[in-house]
Formats: C-alpha cells, sequence, structure tokens
C-alpha cells in the first residue's frame, strides 16, 4: 500500500459502526432475500466493502482493494490442495470406491431396526472417502429411503441420519474443501487438526449411534433386500440426479453391478499415509494413483478416462466454482476486517471472557452467527477465520507451540460449527439441498426441512458438545482435545 496516501482511519461512534457492517448487510440480502449464487453475492459485497474502506480507511480504492488482494495470496497454497481433493473425490466416486464402501456395509443384511444405523456408518465412512456431503446425500438417499421403505422403518429417523453422515467426511476429511479452507485460514496442517478432533469425533458418533438405534429398537427386524430397493427406485429419481448430482447415478450403477471389495484400498491408503505425516499433495497423489492402479484392473476406469473424465473434471469443478468463490469471499473478509469491522464483537468476547475456555467459546459461537448470517459454511470460513484468530492472537498470552494448539481449534470451530451448524439453520444451502434431492428421490412421503433438522442427532450431538466442552473445559477430558493450561488472558495477566 502506498504509504503518500495513506491516512489514518477515522474514528467514529455507532454511526461508523454500522456502516462497517453495510457490506455484511448487503450479502445477506442478496444470498438469503434475493437469492443470488454465493460467488455473485460475494464480488459484490467486496465492491461495497471496497468503496465504504475508502471512506472508513481514507484511502483510494487501490489501496481498499489491495487489503483484500493481501488476503486471497494469504490462501493461495490452499487452492492448489483444493484442486486436488476434488480431483480425487471424482475419482474415489467414478472408479468404485464409493461402491465398494456401499456394498460392504450392506452385506451383513438390514432390517428396519438397524437401517437408520447403518445408513448413518454408511455415510460417514463414504464422505470421508468422497469430500463431498452433497454426492454422498444424493447418492445414499435413494437406496436407503426406499430400502427403509420396503422394511417399514422410520423414514425421518433414516433421513436425518443421512443428513448428519454425509457431512462427517466435510468436517474431518483431508479431501473435504472445508477442511482444507480451515486449515489454511488457521495455518495449521490437515493432519494435525484431524488427530486434534479424532476423538471428540468419534465420541459424537457413538453418541448418535446409540440415540439413533436407541429411537429404532420398536421397529421389525424383518432384512430386507438391496436389488429390491434399487428396483424400487422409479424413473423419476433417476431424472432428478442427473440435473443435481449426476455422479451420484453412476455410483447407484456400481452399487446394482457390484466392484470388487479391493477397490477400498485406495481411500485406506490415504488416511494411511495422512498418519505417517506425509505431505497432504502426496497422501492425496497416492490415493488418485493406486485408484488408477486398481480400477484398471478391476475394468472401472482407463487411463485416459482417469485423466479427462476424472482429474480434469474434478479439477474444472473446484476451479470453476470453489476457488473463485474463496477468492471472493476472502477478498471480502480482507477488506472488512482492514476496517476493524467485527471489532464490536470481538470486543464482546473479550469482555464477556473470565478465561481462555471461555473467549475460545464465544469464538465458536461468533462462528455459528456468521454461518446463520452467510448462509454458507465457506463464505462463513473465510470470512470468520481471520476475525477469530485475530481475536486470540491479540488477547492470549501463549507460546508459539500453545499459540499453534488454539488455532488447530479454531480451524475445527470455524469447519465443525459451519459444516454441522449449516444443517440446523432452515434458510441454509444445506437443508434446503438435502430437501430437494429427499423430495425428487422419494416423492411418496411428503418431507419438510425440519423432518431432517429435528432427527439429525450428529449435527445436534457435534454443534452442542463441542461449544459445551469448550467453555466448561471438559474438553481435557477426552484425549488430544484439551485446551492448553499455559495459555492466560492477556487482561488477567494485567490485573
Amino acid at each position: 500500500m502506498s504509504t503518500e496516501t495513506k491516512k489514518a482511519p477515522r474514528e467514529g461512534g455507532v454511526g461508523l459502526a454500522i456502516l462497517k457492517f453495510v457490506p455484511l448487510i448487503v450479502m445477506m440480502l442478496l444470498v438469503i432475500v434475493v437469492g443470488l449464487e454465493l460467488v455473485l453475492a460475494a464480488a459484490i459485497s467486496v465492491f461495497v466493502a471496497a468503496v465504504i474502506s475508502m471512506f472508513v480507511n481514507r484511502c483510494g480504492f487501490d489501496d481498499a482493494f489491495e487489503f483484500g488482494a493481501q488476503a486471497v495470496r494469504g490462501i493461495v497454497m490452499v487452492f492448489f490442495v483444493n484442486m486436488f481433493a476434488y480431483a480425487v473425490g471424482e475419482v474415489f466416486m467414478a472408479t468404485g470406491v464409493g461402491a465398494a464402501l456401499i456394498n460392504l456395509s450392506l452385506a451383513a443384511g438390514v432390517t428396519a431396526r438397524t437401517i437408520a444405523v447403518i445408513a448413518f456408518l454408511l455415510t460417514c465412512a463414504l464422505s470421508l472417502a468422497t469430500g463431498t456431503s452433497w454426492g454422498t446425500f444424493a447418492a445414499c438417499a435413494p437406496i436407503f429411503l426406499w430400502l427403509n421403505y420396503l422394511l417399514g422403518g422410520n423414514t425421518v429417523l433414516v433421513l436425518g441420519a443421512i443428513a448428519g453422515g454425509s457431512c462427517f467426511g466435510d468436517n474431518i476429511g483431508m479431501i473435504s474443501d472445508t477442511t482444507v479452507l480451515s486449515c489454511g485460514m488457521q495455518d495449521v496442517k490437515i493432519i494435525d487438526r484431524v488427530k486434534h478432533q479424532g476423538p471428540w469425533s468419534v465420541l459424537c458418533i457413538v453418541i448418535t449411534v446409540i440415540i439413533t438405534f436407541a429411537m429404532s429398537m420398536s421397529l421389525p427386524s424383518t432384512q430386507g433386500s438391496l436389488q429390491d430397493a434399487l428396483a424400487s427406485i422409479p424413473a423419476e429419481a433417476y431424472e432428478v440426479l442427473e440435473v443435481e448430482r449426476p455422479g451420484a447415478i453412476t455410483l447407484l450403477e456400481q452399487v446394482q453391478t457390484g466392484v470388487p471389495v479391493y477397490m477400498v484400498i485406495p481411500f485406506v491408503l490415504v488416511i494411511a499415509t495422512a498418519f505417517t505425516g506425509m505431505n497432504t499433495m502426496l497422501c492425496l497423489g497416492s490415493g488418485v494413483v493406486s485408484a488408477l492402479v486398481l480400477g484398471l484392473i478391476a475394468g472401472e476406469c482407463t487411463l485416459m478416462g482417469w485423466l479427462n473424465d476424472m482429474m480434469l473434471a474434478g479439477f474444472s469443478s473446484s476451479g470453476g466454482s470453489a476457488i473463485i468463490m474463496m477468492m471472493w469471499v476472502a477478498a471480502f473478509g480482507g477488506i472488512m476486517n482492514s476496517m476493524g469491522a467485527f471489532e464490536p464483537l470481538a470486543k464482546l468476547a473479550v469482555k464477556m471472557s473470565a478465561n481462555v475456555h471461555h473467549l475460545m467459546g464465544w469464538c465458536g459461537v461468533l462462528c455459528i452467527v456468521g454461518n446463520a448470517a452467510l448462509s454458507d459454511e465457506a463464505a462463513e470460513i473465510a470470512t470468520f477465520s481471520p476475525i477469530v484468530r485475530g481475536i486470540v492472537e491479540e488477547e492470549v498470552e501463549a507460546s508459539e507451540e500453545d499459540m499453534y494448539k488454539l488455532r488447530t481449534r479454531l480451524a475445527t470451530f470455524t469447519d465443525a460449527l459451519g459444516v454441522y451448524g449449516s444443517e440446523l439453520i432452515p434458510w441454509h444451502c444445506y437443508p434446503v439441498f438435502f430437501l430437494a434431492i429427499a423430495s425428487g428421490v422419494f416423492p411418496i412421503e411428503e418431507i419438510d426441512v425440519w423432518d431432517i433438522i429435528v432427527n439429525n442427532w450428529m449435527s445436534m450431538v457435534s454443534v452442542i458438545s463441542i461449544i459445551v466442552l469448550t467453555f466448561t473445559g471438559l474438553d481435557r477430558f477426552i484425549p488430544l482435545f484439551g485446551l492448553p493450561k499455559d495459555a492466560k488472558l492477556k487482561k488477567k495477566m494485567a490485573k
């Protein structure tokens, strides 16, 4: 930024504080009321923020926009990892990795009493393998909703189980765009975050399984057939999937024809190499290469198909939407932070905190508020990550190692409360998409958005537990999940 034109930012009261919030209000109206796609709403909001920044920071347009450009440059590495992650998800879906997981989970037989639990555990595994919650939901909803119908089970309980499990990989999966983005914004390694939240995530799964199975105890125990369920899916359901999620049709076809069990190896390989500490790009590379080799052996792909229909498709999907959206949202967050637009929220969080646990807890609450306001988990991550990071780095006294642990929790916050929190917000894109798919592939029963929300036990358990555990300090009883004991609030040290 040119020092010749730089002046001290304007100081003001409530009026100036409200003016700084105008760009956020504009984005909210464009997304929620007007219904614009986030990528367009973010672009418009960036220019609104730049104009207001010119007034607040007393600078020209070039300098105002430079604040946004700096934020984008800070996450360039995220774009490369994200493109590769999209490619891995595309390869795993197309070569039969996802279908192998589905067939393995259903091999032992399913009853109305167990279908919700099996659907939940399968979607957890499938979303972890493919990195896509929407693709997992679209692929599994037709199978489990129609199988459940044949068995006489609880439709909304199964629907909530599929929704909760579908987002598990979005929150902790190494090839999830939100995982990559949240870690990049906090400058922490993906595998460090996975290790940090792993025990807590497993605990949430166990609690969800217990609740779901308890609610299914009164249902019939007659076993059902996967082939009967697939045969029951009407042509209209495939038409809906063709429009909303074409990749799900390929996966359903693979489930019906069958794929070799060894196609799960690429998924296992990615997870195993990650825990050895290998570079994320190399971990993902091991997955796509092994999927190619095994896919060629199984006859599920060709070399040119792997290159053009999978790798290129993955890169194109990421570059055509996710990365562009991330750039605009990151730029928006950079300009907003340059004005100190969120300082009142930061000061309020500090004022209400008696210790580091309280401060971290309020950071989590800010993430939920941001998610509800922006109606998109990626926008929440890109916009509020620098806010909560700034609060912690400004207000906490800790060693470099302990500060890294705090940033790791912030990355978990922004992702978990973005992904799972999304599923509990009626107007958010997650439940809206899930409702559209469920209504399209299973039209014989009327379903509304609240049916999905109130039966999504994984999301409720995850959101409530991470906030409560952080505020109370009970997170110390979960391995690897406790916050550093030596971190102190600066205001407490001053007193």
